[in-house]
């Protein structure tokens, strides 16, 4: 059974897959719609996306869509590292602003769960890192949205020295989250 653990913000998990190996190699179940929901994580992904990072320092974030567009996230690594980033940014939000971290890597084999209501990015900690994505909505130019990585206001703890981050020229123009319309409000009561 892959492991689940709540990292803190509302919705976000880290999922561990099991590996089973031989001298071969290995295999694992990156995802199972049933055991997945069984750890908590209940969504119909209609999309698979896959990036390469060639450069240590490549910044991809942080990225949402928003409503009616809006996407969870399964993120994980197949080569390399990255330090991924999950932030809350629906309004009311007793959370809003915050962000939660973690190392994902190829190594570790572990995923990132990122619910829709929040934004995502990550930076590469080591060259060629490749990642693969499962999303609950298709792309939709018109929705996408960035917030500024380096936002004063959310803090976030990257392992970068300042001025190193390989940006997009999208993700250099970022807006900081104060001035963003996410379009997400909280709600307590889900089941509403």
């Amino acid at each position: 059974m892959p492991e689940f653990k709540n990292l803190g913000l509302d919705g976000v998990v880290e999922v561990v897959p099991d590996r089973f190996g031989d001298d071969r190699g290995f295999f694992s179940e990156t995802y199972n719609a049933r055991l997945w929901k069984e750890g908590g994580i209940a969504v119909d992904f209609v999309q698979d996306n896959f990036s390469l990072s060639r450069d240590v320092g490549t910044v991809r974030g942080l990225h949402f869509q928003t409503p009616s567009h809006a996407q969870a996230k399964l993120v994980r690594v197949t080569r390399g590292r990255v330090f991924d980033v999950a932030v809350d940014i629906r309004k009311g939000s007793p959370d809003f602003g915050k962000w939660v971290g973690v190392e994902l890597s190829a190594e570790k084999w572990n995923q990132l769960f990122v619910p829709a209501g929040f934004a995502h990015g990550f930076v590469t900690l080591e060259a060629d890192t490749e990642m693969a994505y499962k999303v609950s909505a298709f792309y939709s130019k018109e929705h996408d949205r960035a917030i500024r990585f380096d936002d004063p206001e959310l803090g976030i703890d990257w392992p970068l020295a300042p001025g190193k981050a390989v940006l997009s020229s999208k993700d250099a123009a970022a807006g900081p989250l104060s001035e963003m319309e996410t379009g997400f409000v909280y709600q307590a009561d889900r089941s509403e």
